[in-house]
């Protein structure tokens, strides 16, 4: 390999959303993630829906009840 082309190995820190911490080693020092294996739903089991941009509501409430209920223009067929 050369030399001093290659990032530093060092252990990090991760943090999850849920409050689970472990350390584990990446180039970074700390890391931040949204889910891990004590929240996932497939390690847990349980259903959970992860929506952190709000995109389960803007769906509804852009496909809610009427999208399915479109009619088609008169005359049209």
């Amino acid at each position: 390999m050369k030399k001093d082309i290659h990032p530093k190995y060092v252990e990090t820190q991760v943090t999850c959303g849920c409050g689970n911490a472990f350390v584990t080693r990446s180039t970074r020092p700390e890391l931040k993630v949204d889910i891990c294996s004590e929240c996932h739903p497939f390690y847990t089991g349980k259903l959970k829906y992860v929506d952190t941009a709000g995109r389960i509501e803007k769906f509804q409430s852009k496909f809610g009840g009427s999208y399915a209920s479109l009619k088609t223009k008169k005359g049209k067929s």
